[in-house]
């Protein structure tokens, strides 16, 4: 019974410690912590300081960057053989019909094809095209079976006189059932896979760009003898004017 007492006792005096010291705490007191530092850190903002950070270089929030950082912007890209000044991630054209048409229109690869870029491009579109479109681009990959309507951007398919620009949209914002690819591949790379899908088609990608310039030029051509015969008759009509006053 002494025995049952005692412990009766000594449980109503915890309890009633742990009752009154309860009743005084905030709800918002979490209690005793080992090392709140830890988790309770300060958060630095890197791009809004108000004191001195007594931690980093030149008490600045914002470190430097690691060394060998690639910036995402105007970054030089090492394509094959050549190098250009690009942008790894940037592109303004917006999904869509519009912006379909447009990329149509204004878009032409940064870079020439060689050797090393249409191995690398078949290379990426081996991995990530494949699937769906087959080796030959002929719409014929093993989850074309399950995945009704790829469609055949090979030599023989209606797609097969895509242009550059089309092609590029297309893999960035994806089209009809086709998802977008631009989280598996950079602006570098897509490039790349334009260029493949251009072997696909029965084209030669070396020549794209030298046929694209000389058409330009041949425009030129024609726009410099327009100007030169309006010149011409603006010229002429000028002399009968003169010599009609005369």
């Amino acid at each position: 019974m002494k025995i049952l007492y005692k412990i009766s006792a000594l449980a109503l005096l915890v309890g009633g410690f742990l009752l009154t010291t309860s009743c005084h705490r905030s709800p918002n007191d979490p209690g005793t912590e080992f090392a709140p530092q830890m988790y309770l850190s300060k958060g630095y903002e890197p791009y809004s300081q108000t004191e001195k950070n007594k931690i980093n270089p030149y008490g600045m929030n914002m470190r430097l960057p690691a060394q060998n950082t690639i910036p995402r912007r105007f970054s030089n890209i090492v394509t094959g053989e050549s190098t250009y000044q690009g942008d790894l991630m940037y592109y303004t054209i917006a999904k869509g019909d519009a912006g379909l048409l447009e990329a149509e229109k204004a878009l032409n690869p940064p870079f020439e094809a060689d050797d090393k870029v249409l191995e690398d491009g078949k290379t990426l579109y081996l991995r990530y095209c494949t699937p769906c479109h087959g080796e030959d681009g002929g719409g014929k990959g093993k989850v074309a079976g399950l995945y009704k309507g790829v469609a055949n951007i090979g030599a023989s398919g209606a797609l097969k006189n895509l242009n550059s620009g089309h092609i590029f949209h297309v893999i960035t914002h994806g089209k009809g059932r086709m998802w977008s690819h631009a989280s598996q591949l950079n602006p570098d790379e897509r490039w790349k896979v334009v260029y493949y899908v251009h072997t696909l088609q029965g084209q030669d990608p070396k020549n794209l760009g030298k046929e694209k310039s000389e058409k330009s030029d041949k425009k030129d051509d024609k726009a410099d003898k327009k100007d030169d015969k309006a010149q011409s008759k603006d010229a002429k009509s000028d002399n009968k004017t003169e010599t009609a006053k005369k």
